[in-house]
Formats: structure tokens, C-alpha cells, sequence
């Protein structure tokens, strides 16, 4: 089988956090089990969306917080908080609280820009005439700037505190996760300013077709104009990957239907911004490995994020992790650590 020259050194995977609108701990628990188990498999991290107004994860600093006293080895990440909600100073305590927990295992992935749903949540957030408020990258450089440790004012700056006089800082300081933030990018401009700003990018199955109506061609262009700008920050795909090989008949048609359903948008540019999706990659592990062998960004990248889909159930959620670690990743040059044993 050709394509042998993909070396995938880092394997993550992104889970939705869904929950029934009527038992929200079930499903936020069944999560943590999933972080859990793919620690089990050998997974390197676990990354989760944050979401509102849905039955998600709403707070993905609380959800990790929670994550880092059930895991011990696995990496943790958010793909994406979306910032224009966030006080960059709160996130950026909130965040560091989290990592300290985990003892430096977290990754933190945000976006800028108007966030969703801001007709209805910006007048509940926001002081005044959020209209104006500024959605701007400049807001992810402040929540950056907050995890730097730098002593505020000069120094002859104390605050009062129980302790005794106290240089201040934001607190606690997390060494090193400054250089642990990822961003979002959909978009030349994006991926450009990440690159320059020191930022890690993750890109995946959605993104701005700029030029072109290639998926591939953009997402390729979208890399090499972060590494161009940047120096030497990592790169993570993601992208939706099913196999079924230990699925039961049933689950292996509820899993086609499901790509079946979203094929439609793949087949052109959709919406004024001419959004460009990737195909769901479904199917028995040969059939997959075909098409990632085929898939021309995978030679560029040593990090690969498995994007779990949406309203699954608990079971096919450990079925799809199960396959892909044990039969896909390893045939990517993926290596589980020594001291990993695949979980039943």
C-alpha cells in the first residue's frame, strides 16, 4: 500500500462532550470516562470542545480541571475556547489552575472573532454596546501576555496579602504553557498571524477556501503560510476518522449514514466565506488506510487529531477508539509508549 512516507508521531483525539438536555452529568461523565480509557489505549492527548447554548461542554476549564484528577499520563486540550466570551485575565487564571492540577499536561487552543450566538448571549455577557466590543486576535495576544508571569508593575510594586507583601502576578504562574497555546485557524490571515506570534496551529476538516475550491490545496497553503511566518511551532490535523472493523452490522450502517449525510457539503464551497469541509473518513481499517494514505496533507504533518462525531453513543465512542489506535495509528508510524498496554 503506497503512501508509507506519513511518520505520525502524536495522536490525539477530540471528543464533543454531549450530554441528554435532561441528564447532563451522565454524558459529562461518560466523557471522563472516554479521556479515561483513551489514556488506557495509549492515546498522547484528549482534547475537548467548548460550547454554548448546547448540550456540551460549556466550560471547558471546569470540564479539564475535573479531567486532571482522572488521568495521570494523557495530555489535555481545549479545540477551541472561543475568546470573545472570556475575560483574557479570568481564562488565563482559570487555565493556569487547570495545568498545575495536571502537572503540565495541558494544551489550550482558542479563536477570535464574533463569537456564536452573540444576538443572544453578548447582552448577557457584555457591559454596554457589545456591538463595539473588540472580537479582535488582539484579545488572544492579552490572554498570552497574562501566562508570561510577568510581575505587574515595577518593583517597587507590593500588594497586601496574608503572606506578607507580595510582588504581583497572576496566579498561580504554570511554567511553560505559554508555549502550549494552539490556535484555531480557518484562514490564511489566521494561520499568518499565528505563525508570527509563536502560536502552535490546529487546522482540521473545516477551513476558508481562499483561491480555491480544493479543500486539500487550502489546507496545504494554510500550513505552509503558518510555518513561513513562525518559527518552528507545531501543527496538529484533525480529521473525522470512523472505522468499524469490530462495529456490529447495525453501527456500521448508522456510521455511513452519518457521513452520507454531511458528503453534500463537501462537494463545494458553502456560505459567503466559501467554506470548504473534508470527506469523513468511514469504513473497515483497509478502506480507511486507502484514503489517508491518499489524503496529501498527512505526509505534512507528524500530529494527528482523531475528531470524534457528534450524538454518538458512550459504546461506539470506545469502538472508534479501540479501532483506530490498535489497527489505524500504528500503520501511520504512530508508537504507543512503552509503558502503554492497549485497554479491553
Amino acid at each position: 500500500m503506497s503512501g508509507r512516507h506519513i511518520s505520525i508521531s502524536h495522536i490525539g483525539f477530540l471528543t464533543p462532550g454531549n450530554y441528554p438536555d435532561d441528564d447532563p452529568l451522565s454524558g459529562l461523565e461518560q466523557t471522563l470516562q472516554q479521556l479515561q480509557y483513551g489514556e488506557a489505549l495509549g492515546f498522547d492527548s484528549a482534547w475537548v470542545r467548548q460550547r454554548h447554548l448546547e448540550p456540551g461542554i460549556s466550560s471547558a476549564s471546569a470540564f479539564l480541571a475535573a479531567a486532571t484528577q482522572r488521568t495521570s499520563r494523557i495530555e489535555l486540550g481545549t479545540a477551541v475556547i472561543p475568546i470573545g466570551y472570556e475575560s483574557p485575565y479570568r481564562l488565563a487564571e482559570d487555565l493556569a489552575t487547570v495545568d498545575i492540577l495536571a502537572r503540565g499536561r495541558l494544551n489550550i487552543g482558542v479563536s477570535a472573532g464574533r463569537p456564536l450566538h452573540a444576538e443572544l448571549m453578548a447582552p448577557l455577557v457584555f457591559d454596554g454596546d457589545w456591538t463595539s466590543y473588540d472580537f479582535s486576535h488582539d484579545r488572544v495576544l492579552r490572554f498570552a501576555d497574562n501566562l508570561r508571569g510577568t510581575y505587574l508593575g515595577d518593583e517597587q510594586t507590593f500588594i497586601k496579602t496574608p503572606f506578607g507583601p507580595q510582588r504581583p502576578r497572576l496566579q498561580p504562574y504554570a511554567k511553560g504553557l505559554i508555549d502550549r497555546i494552539w490556535y484555531g485557524g480557518g484562514s490564511q490571515r489566521s494561520a499568518g498571524w499565528a505563525g508570527r506570534n509563536g502560536f502552535n496551529l490546529l487546522t482540521g476538516n473545516v477551513i476558508t477556501g481562499e483561491g480555491t475550491d480544493d479543500f486539500f490545496v487550502a489546507q496545504s497553503r494554510l500550513i505552509e503560510t503558518h510555518r513561513a511566518a513562525g518559527t518552528g511551532r507545531r501543527v496538529a490535523l484533525g480529521r473525522v476518522i470512523v472505522p468499524f472493523d469490530s462495529a456490529d452490522k447495525a453501527t456500521r450502517r448508522r456510521y455511513r449514514d452519518y457521513a452520507e449525510g454531511r458528503h453534500g457539503r463537501t462537494l463545494s464551497p458553502q456560505g459567503e466565506r466559501r467554506t470548504l469541509f473534508a470527506r469523513d473518513v468511514v469504513g473497515t481499517t483497509d478502506e480507511i488506510l486507502v484514503q489517508l494514505f491518499a489524503d496529501p496533507i498527512l505526509p505534512e504533518v507528524s500530529e494527528l487529531r482523531l475528531e470524534l462525531p457528534y450524538e454518538f453513543e458512550h459504546e461506539e465512542y470506545r469502538q472508534i477508539l479501540h479501532d483506530f489506535v490498535t489497527s489505524i495509528a500504528p500503520e501511520l508510524g504512530w508508537k504507543a509508549q512503552p509503558q502503554i498496554r492497549a485497554a479491553s
